[in-house]
């Protein structure tokens, strides 16, 4: 059954037998925070979990789903509670270990040099657990392989220890195995080869809307901009749903400022569409679609999306913010 129809049916389950919250099973609570999740209803879905972890204050996935929720909201530091308290209740989870490493890479990025150097440690542990645990986990392989090519070697880092990853990740990801080959190019400077490999990810994408849009983010840092649009333009062509790969050829233009009209009606298709991703959380992408309007001069309907993220997310900072300095 597809995700978005068991949803419904947990829906209307719950509606047609008019039980008490604190009467609805976890399991049912849960598939419900899933489609939060990917939705954007993120204090929608805090507040099911709320209800899950007064029933069963051990319940792992329930923790990840927060963390992961937290991890959309900004939220850090609970973030990495929620995280931590998951994999603590269940170590040999792959997944856990990898929304772990995620969740203390944000926050690395945002503290003292002295205190990432610190962290870095234990994201190169919990991104290695990851992969250990699961070899087939394109997600675990691709974040370590990343992790090898940004991180130096005092930490773990190194790229002669990324290509091995791209080596496992050809069996069964080989668009996943092009795009690590690419960062790796990138790295070393050797930006014809990178451009071969993010094309070549295109080619062996059974997505290739996704992998257009990171060749235009390749273009974007390289200043190429009639490259980057037409990547954009092509990626978003393939993106039939409107999905996450359009709001991120939206941000991709945003970041450039370049064709800002065609970044707004990538948000906006996103936005109307029902093919949202966890990865692009729609309370984001209001705030996003309304700094992109007022900056267009269209301030009422920037307002209109501040206030949009507010209603999903109250706690995302940036939402708030922007709503409240938008309305003065």
């Amino acid at each position: 059954m597809r995700p978005a129809l068991r949803m419904m049916v947990s829906a209307l389950l719950l509606a047609a037998t008019g039980m008490a919250s604190a009467d609805v099973p976890p399991s049912v609570l849960l598939e419900a925070v899933r489609g939060d999740l990917t939705q954007g209803r993120a204090d929608q879905g805090l507040q099911s979990l709320g209800q899950v972890l007064a029933q069963d204050p051990h319940n792992a996935e329930a923790h990840n789903l927060q963390c992961r929720i937290y991890l959309q909201e900004q939220r850090w530091g609970d973030a990495i509670k929620s995280c931590q308290a998951a994999v603590k209740l269940m170590p040999d989870n792959s997944s856990y270990h990898l929304w772990l490493a995620r969740a203390l890479g944000e926050k690395a990025d945002r503290v003292a040099f002295f205190t990432a150097f610190k962290m870095a440690k234990q994201i190169h542990v919990e991104f290695e657990t990851a992969a250990r645990l699961d070899p087939h986990s394109a997600s675990a392989l691709s974040d370590l392989g990343e992790f090898y090519v940004d991180a130096p070697g005092i930490v773990g880092g190194g790229i002669e220890k990324a290509e091995p990853v791209a080596q496992q990740l050809e069996a069964f990801a080989p668009d996943r195995a092009h795009y690590l080959r690419a960062r790796i190019a990138e790295n070393q400077k050797d930006y014809a080869r990178a451009e071969e490999e993010y094309k070549a990810a295109i080619s062996a994408s059974k997505d290739p809307a996704d992998a257009w849009m990171e060749l235009a983010s390749f273009y974007r840092k390289r200043q190429r901009w009639d490259d980057m649009i037409e990547a954009v333009h092509k990626g978003a062509a393939l993106d039939t749903q409107h999905g996450v790969a359009s709001a991120d050829g939206a941000s991709v233009l945003i970041r450039a400022n370049r064709d800002l009209p065609f970044a707004r009606q990538l948000l906006e298709q996103y936005l109307a569409s029902s093919d949202k991703s966890e990865d692009a959380p729609a309370f984001q992408t209001h705030v996003q679609l309304g700094k992109l309007l007022n900056g267009m001069g269209d301030a009422p309907e920037a307002q209109q999306q501040f206030a949009a993220a507010v209603e999903l997310a109250k706690d995302y900072q940036a939402g708030t913010q922007a709503a409240t300095n938008s309305g003065r």
